[in-house]
């Protein structure tokens, strides 16, 4: 008898009609799902396949914009498409195609079962939770439509890729089963699925079947297969891509509320003047010294004062290098991010119109048994179809934690920082004087200090050092051995997304303890002026947060919330738009350039 263990059939029936009955239940939001808003439904963006940026997969996935593709974009999908096919023809072994995937690669391919037919039912991949937010999932359609015309991907798969986005339809999808080598089993499984008109979906915001809301959205599922087409890694790009736009978001309102602790500090600023910067040449802190110094601006700060201390605690003098550095990390991971989601990922790879005369290797008899040399299928064009590993998304999965670790040498200056505004010594080391000693009680009673709460803060700190410990690098002989490393993407942008988030909470608490000292400096002497950046967002946020208010009416809510609000709905650039240019990105090139065409060279 076999050792496998038997159910009963009733048993079995049972489980059954479970699964029958968990499949058919109605359809109802995860209570913590966040629907995008569609303030951008009226505009339409071009997709190429070579020159999406960060600012237009964040305006597409969560804003809403439509998107279409360019001609070209159009065309050079159908020719890959076509020198695929002609590579079957030719008997030329494809990853794919004619051959199976994964561990089936060395399997022939038939009739019977072609190669792009899923081994299991491509609805169910992945494990909980569910993703709960539309952006991310947004994000990731967006990526795929980008990188699908890099590929031979199928037109029925483009046109359905740009319908989900610009009618709003929404796979549900799960967050856990992305390993960071392909992301098939989270997200691109469940893709295909709402393609077919199979699982759940959101429409415009509200979960329903998938057939259901393509019925009302007037389109028609697509069998989309394994050779749909579009980036293999478009989980973890999405999470990269979007770590950058709400990186930046952060690192902007760092640099200002820094500006705003100087001044609440009557801080020293010779550290940041212009030759003191010269002798130690980093262009992304002498840009950021540069940057902190015009934010300051007409203040204070560059008015003689005599009591003015001649150096600051150094976290406080410091910052803007441990923010340049932030800035930096940033720049890198945004540079990798516009390569990742701008090139093709894919396998196999359709180089058309490459020859065996362009390079060395490709007139090698390996090379050359990939070589497509041109028939009906591909209307006489010729080129090689090659297996590749360009799914392992480094340099970028690096970069991801590299900006991750820097935001938390940022926020460790930050957080100490505060902490040095709450000597309460009889004349203070740093600040020079109590709020006691030029506020009244009544205003002492009234003003909304930074007093107690400081465990809150430094909760958060403590968060953020646990999230900033570099991930153990991962290999696992996935797939019998083929997918054998991993590059943990998922977690690695998780946890930035993470720390950026925890980076705006612990900067509300900063933007707090600094506007509450600007109001004391005003107090000191009534004819400081504080410079017109740092006095509009002083002003702004004293209309959300009044200086004075009585206790007995003040509102319930805890003023490090008010103010991490305020953060997240307000840009710091509606303050500060402009400033010193960035440092020149690195040198490199956006997309790799096709082959020369030579069929159509003139």
């Amino acid at each position: 008898m076999s050792d496998v263990m038997m159910v009963p059939v009733r048993h079995t029936m049972t489980l059954l009609t479970l699964a029958c009955a968990i499949l058919v239940a109605p359809a109802a939001a995860v209570a913590d799902y966040q629907p995008i808003t569609p303030d951008a439904d009226g505009k339409t963006i071009t997709l190429t396949g070579h020159d999406l940026t960060i600012e237009q997969v964040d305006e597409i996935a969560r804003h809403g914009a439509h998107v279409k593709y360019s001609p070209d974009a159009i065309r050079r999908a159908a020719e890959a498409r076509d020198l695929r096919a002609e590579a079957g023809a030719e008997d030329i072994p494809v990853y794919g195609l004619n051959r199976g995937s994964g561990a089936l690669r060395e399997v022939k391919s038939s009739e019977q079962r072609p190669a792009d037919t899923p081994v299991l039912p491509m609805l169910g991949a992945g494990a909980l939770p569910e993703i709960a937010d539309e952006g991310l999932v947004r994000a990731v359609l967006v990526i795929s439509a980008n990188t699908a015309p890099l590929g031979a991907a199928q037109p029925e798969y483009m046109q359905m890729v740009l319908d989900l986005l610009n009618h709003r339809i929404t796979p549900v999808a799960y967050s856990r089963g992305a390993l960071g080598e392909a992301d098939f089993p989270a997200v691109s499984n469940n893709l295909y699925a709402a393609m077919g008109g199979k699982g759940e979906v959101y429409f415009k915001g509200v979960r329903m079947q998938a057939a259901q809301a393509f019925e009302q959205a007037g389109l028609k599922p697509i069998n989309a297969g394994f050779a749909g087409g579009g980036a293999e890694n478009a989980y973890g790009d999405a999470r990269a891509a979007l770590l950058v736009a709400d990186g930046r978001q952060a690192l902007e309102w760092a640099d200002l509320i820094y500006a705003l602790d100087k001044i609440g500090m009557n801080s020293s600023l010779t550290p940041m003047v212009t030759p003191v910067q010269a002798k130690r040449p980093f262009k992304w802190v002498n840009w950021d010294a540069a940057r902190v110094m015009d934010i300051l601006k007409g203040s204070y700060l560059f008015e003689d004062d005599p009591k003015r201390i001649l150096q600051d605690p150094e976290s406080m003098r410091a910052s803007y290098i441990r923010q340049g550095s932030a800035w930096q990390a940033w720049a890198a991971l945004r540079d990798s991010v516009l390569l990742q989601i701008n090139s093709a990922d894919l396998n196999p790879m359709v180089i058309v119109g490459a020859s065996p005369s362009d390079s060395w290797e490709l007139s090698t008899p390996q090379m050359m048994r990939y070589y497509v040399k041109g028939g009906p299928l591909s209307h006489g064009q010729h080129g090689y179809v090659f297996s590749t590993a360009n799914w392992d998304p480094y340099p970028m999965a690096n970069e991801m934690e590299a900006f991750t670790n820097a935001l938390a040498n940022m926020d460790v200056a930050v957080a100490q920082r505060i902490e040095r505004f709450t000597d309460r010594s009889p004349t203070p080391f740093f600040t020079g004087i109590k709020p006691a000693d030029v506020l009244s009680p009544e205003q002492i009673k009234n003003s909304p200090a930074l007093s107690e709460p400081f465990w809150v803060f430094m909760d958060f700190w403590q968060e953020i050092q646990t999230l900033s410990q570099s991930l153990v690098p991962e290999g696992n002989a996935a797939d019998v051995g083929v997918a054998d490393i991993q590059a943990q993407t998922r977690l690695k942008g998780s946890r930035g997304q993470q720390v950026v988030d925890l980076t705006l909470q612990l900067l509300g608490y900063d933007l707090w303890n600094a506007t509450y000292w600007m109001d004391v400096r005003k107090v000191q002497d009534p004819s400081r002026s504080f410079g017109p950046v740092p006095t509009n967002t002083w002003t702004a946020f004293r209309r959300i947060l009044p200086w004075q208010q009585d206790p007995e009416t003040r509102p319930q809510v805890p003023y490090g919330i008010v103010a991490y609000e305020f953060l997240k709905s307000t840009p710091a650039t509606v303050f500060y738009p402009a400033g010193p240019p960035m440092p020149a990105a690195e040198d490199h090139v956006v997309a790799a350039p096709s082959p020369k065409n030579k069929k159509n060279e003139k």
